[in-house]
């Protein structure tokens, strides 16, 4: 499986706001079932997860919006782990409109893994560890932009 995974989604007309374009909250809903999808096709489902009694919670988002999407548009979300640590992880997104490869967004998620009985914070197994290749983004910021444009996977 690819280090940078990659979401595709057909932006529907109910996903369109009062001024034309697509709604600001769902790049965020893309950028979930982006995560989701990845975590899934690397063996780890949500069920999974939920066997193992623990899981990933958001900690913060980082969204910069760059060009508007809109109804009929197709889009690719890429998305990679840049790094995991003890019980968290960033990981990072790019938004792409497939027509013309404009860059919609960047983006990236401050997760931390947890206990779902607590929801306190807890060391990341093994297991799930080794199942994300890391892709480490040296020039970025916690929770900020990327700037580097990404290898096609």
């Amino acid at each position: 499986m690819p280090a940078i995974f990659e979401y595709r989604h057909q932006v529907t007309a109910d996903e369109i706001d009062g001024v034309g374009h697509v709604n600001n909250i769902e790049y965020l809903r893309w950028m979930q079932q982006a995560a989701v999808a990845h975590s899934t096709a690397q063996g780890w489902p949500s069920k999974a997860y939920h066997e193992l009694g623990q899981g990933w919670v958001v900690r913060s988002h980082f969204i910069e919006y760059l060009v508007p999407a809109f109804s009929g548009d197709e889009i690719v979300v890429r998305t990679w782990v840049a790094d995991m640590k003890r019980v968290t992880s960033m990981r990072r997104y790019e938004l792409l409109r497939m027509a013309d490869g404009k860059q919609l967004a960047t983006a990236s998620t401050n997760w931390a893994f947890v206990k779902f009985a607590t929801l306190q914070p807890c060391r990341v197994p093994a297991e799930v560890l080794q199942a994300f290749e890391l892709v480490p983004d040296a020039n970025s910021r916690e929770c900020g932009p990327i700037r580097a444009k990404l290898p096609d996977p």
